[in-house]
């Protein structure tokens, strides 16, 4: 769990992906912006969320098995790290577009 280990980044990026693609698709049903989703009830989803992936990250670790070692053809640890990566550019990108623009993306 150090700040350069190999949960905090990859955690990190796990929440985000999911956050991203769950942003955009309420955007696109409900036409909620990224701020209006978290006033309506987006806190308890993402206690939740945040709490069953971080669960689910750490036992395989706790138990011995490095992301690296289970690495192979196009799903590769380091496949994932960048899309974690890009995905928290995007959530904030998102958010900072909405905020300027005053509403939603689409």
């Amino acid at each position: 769990m150090a700040f350069d280990g190999p949960a905090p980044e990859r955690i990190n990026g796990r929440l985000a992906m999911i956050g991203f693609v769950a942003a955009i698709a309420l955007e696109l049903t409900r036409g909620q912006n990224i701020f209006s989703q978290i006033q309506n009830g987006g806190i308890m989803w993402f206690i939740g969320t945040t709490i069953l992936f971080s669960i689910a990250s750490l036992v395989p670790l706790f138990k011995g098995v490095s992301a690296d070692s289970r690495s192979e053809g196009v799903m590769t640890s380091d496949a994932e790290l960048w899309n974690g990566r890009l995905a928290m550019v995007g959530l904030i990108a998102l958010a900072y577009t909405e905020y300027i623009k005053g509403g939603t993306l689409v």
